[in-house]
């Protein structure tokens, strides 16, 4: 009687497991949790910067703040050579500054000027274009940025004692207004779809002097290359689907289900 007993209550035990094991979901469905779509948003950032500018010859400079950098961006998301997922590029237009502030010469007791001015602050307005690296979460991600930019110089002032009023707010005949180089920068982002908030940390290093390098002599050149900080916050929306089947996947899968239905993974034997 008790070996019946243990026989009916053990395979009642296997016949419960063979049960849920056919009402598990697949294994690869498991692994998928998280899966990122090739999408698009569009956004605005807002921030400040710290400028300076490499001179040959030297001059002694501090970091010159300027506020109100802005910039509009299109960011497409997209797999590197149909692999990696982590690629997307970065596009723009973007308001910011460039400039320079001297400061005394410890050892001479001598504060440099330029054209007469110890400060200048240059409004441009740029076209970064950039590669766009990024590591994402539900709620987080990480990204880099590396790429090229062109800009002009739309105005300049210049501050100090020495400086004449009529080129106080004047580019001089040997001064360059179109901007050049290399921008990129780091950052990391909230996501709450289909809303982001970005903050990043940027540079601009200019490959465009600012005045013409023989402007004084032709025997001896002279250069000044802009180089900027810029910290800046955003706010994306996301303009297609980040996560899930997108309209469409899914008027694809309803296309293959009525005319191509193996290829949803569903028999299309002919009936018996």
């Amino acid at each position: 009687m008790m070996r019946k007993l243990l026989t009916i209550i053990l395979f009642g035990v296997l016949a419960g497991t063979a049960a849920r094991a056919q009402d598990a979901p697949p294994a690869d469905s498991l692994k998928k949790v998280f899966s990122l779509n090739d999408y698009t948003m569009v956004g605005v950032e807002y921030g400040a910067s710290l400028s300076r500018m490499q001179f040959n010859p030297s001059k002694t400079q501090g970091n010159l703040f300027v506020p109100h950098t802005v910039g509009v961006y299109v960011l497409k998301y997209g797999k590197l050579f149909d692999g990696s997922p982590n690629f997307g590029l970065k596009a723009g237009v973007r308001y910011g500054h460039e400039g320079y502030q001297f400061k005394m010469n410890k050892e001479t007791g001598i504060t440099p000027t330029l054209e007469g001015a110890e400060k200048a602050i240059i409004d441009l307005v740029e076209v970064p274009m950039m590669a766009h690296f990024h590591a994402d979460g539900l709620h987080f991600k990480v990204m880099l940025d590396l790429g090229i930019y062109g800009g002009y110089r739309l105005s300049i002032e210049r501050i100090g004692k020495r400086v004449y009023d009529e080129y106080r707010y004047s580019f001089m005949d040997w001064d360059y207004r179109i901007d050049y180089g290399i921008t990129g920068g780091l950052g990391f982002g909230l996501v709450f779809d289909p809303i982001e908030f970005h903050v990043n940390a940027g540079v601009r290093y200019s490959w465009g002097s600012l005045y013409r390098a023989d402007y004084l002599s032709p025997d001896f050149y002279r250069f000044a290359y802009p180089l900027d900080f810029m910290l800046t916050t955003g706010l994306y929306f996301q303009i297609t689907k980040r996560t899930g089947k997108t309209k469409g996947q899914i008027r694809r899968e309803a296309y293959n289900q009525v005319y191509n239905p193996g290829k949803n993974g569903e028999t299309g034997g002919e009936s018996r």
